[in-house]
């Protein structure tokens, strides 16, 4: 089954998969909404991918503050959490995501991508980030200690 990584911003979701082997990871897409609290075009397309990929399970990124406080973002992203196990069934793993955003924008300039059109692939290629820093850790979902 494959992992889903996701970054959660406050108009949008960044999404990315692994191969159903979960060897690598490719970036998807990024969802996108009016406003913060409009989530239920979001989960309904969360909901679709689960199911179109077959994805056992979801890596969320975690955006903690630099002194490892919990902040009103992280806050936001915990109750994500939440609505996310209850609406698609499967564990939702939290990962830390510092920096991953700051990494995907650097990465684009090196790909030399206008400006004007990071905005488009930044949210996706930051949830890949996310992704990959979890797999690199040796975790393997679903086997949580």
């Amino acid at each position: 089954m494959r992992v889903m990584g996701l970054d959660y911003g406050s108009k949008t979701v960044g999404v990315a998969l692994t191969d159903p082997l979960g060897l690598t990871v490719q970036p998807l897409e990024t969802i996108t909404r009016d406003s913060e609290n409009k989530l239920r075009r979001t989960l309904a397309r969360l909901e679709e991918i689960v199911t179109e990929y077959q994805v056992g399970s979801i890596i969320l990124g975690y955006p903690l503050n630099m002194d490892d406080s919990v902040g009103e973002r992280a806050q936001k992203t915990q109750e994500f959490k939440i609505k996310l196990e209850k609406r698609l069934g499967r564990p939702v793993i939290l990962q830390d995501e510092r920096l991953t955003t700051a990494a995907a924008d650097e990465n684009l300039q090196e790909m030399n991508v206008p400006k004007s059109e990071r905005k488009k692939y930044i949210d996706q290629l930051a949830a890949a980030f996310i992704l990959e820093d979890y797999l690199a850790g040796g975790r393997t979902p679903g086997k949580e200690k």
